[in-house]
């Protein structure tokens, strides 16, 4: 069983109450608390060592990196971060020094974005693994789903995709104040983070969106790191097939209509003149995406990276 048959079966009857206004599915929980103008969001990450890092990695940046995932996925929602609690399991004979780094890493992050940590937990366990536990908040009415692209929307993502394990996926900023002004001016129809490939993540917009698309891979905004690895490595994936699989790229996937598309890059520019922002592909009628190239379109079998796979 791969992760998501396992999502699928464990979510299927999960209890509910009134304050959910979106369960399982989406970047995050919403729910609603009574709070005046806003919505509540809700998520939690986890990083594994051997899965999502090595020791003989900076312990800051692992720290930085798995609070960062949570704050790429409250982005995703066009939200702000508020609170989080930090559950951290270790082996006996961990090393406080080593523990402590990870710490100042994951607090220095959370200060820059104004999140407050405000608790946790410690237990022990073969290997570390850190699990973080994050609120947010959006304006009631603009939290952005991932179910709701229609056809003819253009498709977007932000920065560059694929070479993420060079060092990207240790350094990446969450694209928080893009979303959020992304929201503010446009809009968008479909948002969510590219955590486990292009191929794969869009394949959620689709299909909670029961609708197909199609990419230009000519326009894919490949990595300098992915290029690079390709031209060194004959038995490296091409440039291309790393942007859409590789993962852990930590972007901004999302969908406007078509008739916004020069207006939105213009804007962008003035912006966010540092960060790319490229129309990849359109939304269609059907299902699956089709990767169009020189010789035609053709359906996309790739997927981004799976657990249990």
């Amino acid at each position: 069983m791969k992760e998501f048959d396992l999502i699928a079966k464990l979510t299927k009857n999960l209890p509910m109450n009134e304050s959910v206004v979106v369960g399982a599915g989406d970047d995050c929980a919403v729910l609603d608390l009574g709070v005046p103008d806003k919505l509540i969001l809700f998520k939690t990450d986890a990083v594994v060592e051997g899965i999502h890092f090595t020791k003989e990695i900076a312990p800051g940046k692992i720290g930085r990196k798995a609070l960062a995932r949570c704050l790429s996925d409250i982005a995703a929602m066009a939200g702000k971060p508020t609170a989080a609690l930090v559950t951290i399991a270790l082996p006996k004979d961990f090393d406080a020094k080593f523990i402590g780094k990870i710490y100042d890493g994951l607090n220095a992050l959370a200060e820059k974005h104004g999140v407050a940590i405000v608790g946790g937990e410690t237990t022990t366990n073969p290997v570390i693994l850190i699990s973080i536990a994050l609120l947010g908040t959006v304006p009631r009415g603009k939290q952005v789903l991932r179910s709701s692209a229609k056809v003819g929307d253009a498709i977007f993502v932000t920065g560059e995709l694929g070479g993420s394990l060079d060092s990207k996926h240790l350094d990446f900023e969450p694209r928080l104040e893009e979303a959020r002004w992304l929201a503010e001016h446009f809009q968008l129809h479909a948002l969510m983070d590219l955590s486990d490939g292009l191929a794969g993540d869009l394949r959620h917009i689709i299909n909670a969106s029961k609708v197909g698309a199609e990419i230009l891979k000519s326009a894919l905004p490949v990595s300098r790191a992915a290029k690079l690895r390709a031209r060194e490595n004959p038995s490296a994936k091409p440039p291309a097939l790393a942007a859409l699989t590789d993962g852990e790229d930590f972007e901004l996937l999302f969908t406007v209509a078509s008739t916004d598309a020069v207006k939105l890059l213009d804007a962008w520019k003035k912006n966010f003149p540092e960060t790319k922002l490229t129309c990849i592909g359109k939304i269609v009628a059907g299902e699956g995406i089709l990767l169009r190239d020189k010789t035609g379109s053709h359906k996309l079998n790739a997927h981004g990276y799976v657990h249990f796979a």
